[in-house]
């Protein structure tokens, strides 16, 4: 069933990495959004040429899936990768979790493109968020993606602290492109006063309390890369030719056959519903 969900009614993530495989074996999915990815991981539930790796605020939290334990289904086993957070992350913890999971996914999965969602809710001071990231903490994220040069597509996600998504996402822009906008000055325009007092392109983290203990995160990390091992290298598909434009009535219609391998997993989410969480 296809169905509108948080503030999403189309899933354009998921159109752009049906267009990636075209032309390419397999595509990693990152997600920096404070939100768990639960539509792009549903779409590539049960295949291998796509893996998903969200991190995030996992918990009594929307939309309440992303267990580490769900790590895929059929031919998708173990090409779903969960990072489940606590609240107050800054940016030394997330990092010590986000560059060893992706090195080994890199390592292992070779992934032939990648798409990179860098939603601006996992900074700090966000209205709807509950992690405590810099800018310069998020942006690290994607030029530590970047460095393995392999071809990515950016796009944009959760952020309800506007002026911090605009600095954010620029800065990253910047970065995408190689350039350093780090002592650069805001330019003057109609909305120059919602970025003061300080008028500069910075987010700095605050004294939030990290929730985060160095033991759990060192748990959480060997399990998913204990998992990551423990999967085919590499796998592949049989070539052919590159086929047609997409078509989403197609793709729709394709999808009846598979639904005898549809995910009957109650989620997390669905439990929190049944409590009144949701």
């Amino acid at each position: 069933m296809t169905e509108a969900s948080g503030f999403c009614y189309v899933n354009d993530i998921v159109l752009g990495i049906l267009e990636l495989l075209r032309y390419h074996q397999r595509v990693l999915y990152v997600d920096i959004d404070v939100h768990h990815g639960d539509g792009v991981e549903e779409a590539f539930y049960t295949t291998d040429r796509v893996m998903t790796c969200s991190f995030h605020k996992f918990g009594e939290f929307f939309p309440g899936t992303g267990d580490i334990k769900d790590t895929g289904l059929g031919k998708g086993k173990r090409y779903a990768v969960n990072v489940p957070l606590r609240d107050g992350i800054n940016d030394e913890t997330y990092k010590s979790v986000f560059q060893p999971v992706v090195q080994h996914i890199m390592d292992w999965y070779r992934p032939g493109a990648v798409v990179m969602q860098c939603g601006g809710d996992s900074l700090s001071g966000d209205r709807l968020g509950c992690f405590n990231l810099s800018m310069r903490g998020h942006a690290s994220c994607v030029e530590f993606v970047k460095s393995f040069n392999i071809p990515m597509m950016m796009v944009g996600g959760g952020g309800y602290t506007i002026r911090n998504v605009a600095r954010t996402w620029t800065f990253e822009t910047g970065l995408a492109v190689g350039e350093d906008l780090t002592e650069q000055e805001l330019p003057y325009n109609n909305y120059f006063e919602y970025y003061g007092p300080e008028y500069k392109l910075d987010v700095p983290s605050n004294n939030m309390t990290n929730h985060n203990s160095r033991d759990y995160l060192e748990r959480i990390t060997a399990k998913i890369i204990d998992n990551l091992r423990s999967m085919p290298f590499a796998p592949s598909v049989q070539a052919q030719e590159v086929p047609g434009d997409f078509n989403v009535d197609d793709y729709i219609e394709g999808e009846d056959s598979e639904a005898e391998e549809a995910d009957i997993r109650r989620t997390q989410r669905q439990k929190l519903e049944s409590m009144g969480v949701l």
